[in-house]
Parts: structure tokens; sequence; C-alpha cells
């Protein structure tokens, strides 16, 4: 046999891996020790033993605890995401047996998706598979975002936003749903919207809207900037300036606000699911993709053609 032609095992347990993700979670070996109620010493044995498998230093120790190091937290990510499979593997196999989906399913979701289109799934999802027990977490749309989630093992799925034509994200099972147009907001009424003052938010900056943004020369700067996209609504209804929202996020906006199409060729953005590719084959992961993909959509959402996805797990 030729050396070196495969890479060597990596032996780590599941108690190991709890290990490292308490630890970067408590920010410490001391605290890590209590809340799995070991001693400060097997932690530190675990971590070390951890570091000499892997061949890279984890952590940062310090006097204000410890701190993941880069390759600790690609090391912490990949233990929450094989943990959490362990925990899959189970209800899979239990539901094999009865012929049941069950278990635990987190997702994490943006605001607008989270209170306009996920209630439909998991109303359907409580009728057919009642011992399925979904969480579901808001997270913002900056940085890495819902993606960010699921790459680090905190979420099982999520609803993100996919960028330029539902680019992929580098690792995991990436589809569209749908795709949405922008619109302007702005108080009931008023004669001249455009020449408003313009309210934003955080989430509002994208490689999807930039380079309209950029061609158009009556939209101001913003004076308001919020963090919260029901926030920006609320002062455009009050009269404060005019917005650019996209349409899931205008669905159910105050009385007193007027929404208006942007022209011919508004900007808009695709929205769907990401997945790692070991829980798209899961039952439960499986279903909600399911629901996400029949449900009805609210107006104003064109859905996305299914392109084949063997990835997906059907």
């Amino acid at each position: 046999m030729e050396r070196g032609r495969f890479a060597p095992v990596i032996d780590l347990a599941p108690h190991e891996l709890r290990i490292l993700v308490a630890v970067e979670r408590e920010q410490g070996f001391t605290a890590a020790a209590a809340h799995l109620d070991l001693t400060q010493s097997a932690v530190s044995h675990a971590v070390r033993s951890c570091e000499r498998k892997l061949g890279a230093v984890l952590f940062e120790r310090g006097r204000y605890g410890a701190r993941p190091t880069p390759a600790g937290v690609r090391a912490v990510g990949h233990a929450r995401r094989i943990l959490r499979l362990l925990e899959a593997m189970a209800a899979d196999v239990r539901g094999a047996e009865s012929g049941t989906v069950g278990g635990t399913l987190r997702i994490a979701a943006f605001r607008s998706a989270a209170a306009h289109l996920l209630p439909a799934v998991l109303a359907r999802l409580a009728v057919r598979h009642p011992e399925l027990s979904p969480q579901v977490r808001i997270v913002r749309e900056l940085g890495r975002g819902t993606a960010g989630e699921v790459a680090d093992g905190h979420a099982d799925l999520g609803i993100a936003t996919l960028g330029d034509a539902g680019a992929a994200v580098p690792g995991l099972v990436t589809a569209a749903l749908f795709e949405e147009s922008y619109a302007l907001a702005h108080p009931q009424g008023h004669p001249g919207p455009r020449a408003l003052p313009l309210v934003d938010w955080d989430e509002n900056c994208s490689s999807y809207t930039r380079q309209w943004w950029a061609e158009q020369d009556w939209i101001p700067p913003a004076t308001i900037n919020v963090a919260d996209d029901t926030v920006v609504l609320s002062l455009v209804e009050k009269g404060i300036g005019m917005a650019i929202m996209p349409r899931l996020t205008l669905i159910g906006a105050p009385v007193g606000l007027a929404v208006q199409d942007l022209g011919p060729r508004p900007p808009t953005r695709q929205v769907g699911y990401v997945t790692t590719p070991e829980l798209a084959r899961t039952a439960a992961v499986r279903a909600v993709i399911r629901e996400l993909r029949s449900v009805r959509l609210p107006a104003g959402l064109t859905p996305v053609a299914r392109r084949a996805a063997p990835s997906e797990g059907g």
C-alpha cells in the first residue's frame, strides 16, 4: 500500500465533541466543567486530546477564560453538526420503525419569513407530523445570517436570502423557493413620495439591490437607519419618510402606508432554504422542505422553478 494514500482517521468521541461545544459556549474550561458536571481537569484533558488528534490549537487560554482560535471555530462548528446528526439519526431510526416523522427540528429564519411564510408551513406540519417539534429562531440577515447558523450547527434548516440568482452557499444544500421584488413604501396620500427623506434598515444593503440602488439618482442618503424593518414601516406611516422594501416585509403593512411599484425593472431578491448535506436526507428536514415547496405563497411572491437536487433527498 502506498504511504499517504489515505488520510488518517481522526477518532474523536461524542463526549469530546460535547466538551468542545461547551467550552466555546461557556467561554471557559471551569464554566464548561460545571455545565457538564465534570472536573476542570477532565475538560482540560479532553481539549488537549482533541488538539493533539486534530493537530491544531483550538482555544486561546487566558485569565478571562478560553476563546476559540480560527481552527477552534471550525472544530466547534463541525462538532455541533456531528452531535446534531447523532440526534437526528436516533429520530430517523425510530421513525423508520414507527412510520412517523418526529424529533426536534431547529429552524432559523429572518423576521419577515418567520412571520409570513413559516406559520402556514408549521400548521401543516402539526397536522401531518404531530410528533415533530419545530423550534424557530429569528436571525438577522447580516454577515453570515441564517446560512451561517446552519453551517455552524446552530440550526438544521435556514430560510435565507440567497443573493444574486440564488448563489450557492459553500458546503450547504441550497435551493431557491421564490423571488420577490422591492417596492416603494410611503405615507398614504402623499403627493410626492420620492422627494421624502429615506428611512432604511441594516439588512437592506445587499448584493441584490446594490447595483440598482447606485443607478437611482433620486434616492437620497438615509436620514434614519434602524435595526428592524417593522420599525421602518411604523416611521414611514407616521410621515417621517419613505422606504424601499421587499414585498415580503410589506405584507400586513400599517393601514396608513401606501405601496408603489418601482418601475419596469425593480430590484429583486431570491429567498430559499439552506441545510447541510447530511440533514437534507433526514425525514424531518425533508418534511419541512416539502411543505415549503407546496405552501401557497402570499401575493407578490413568484415561485422559483425547482431544479433537480439529488442531495435534497427528495
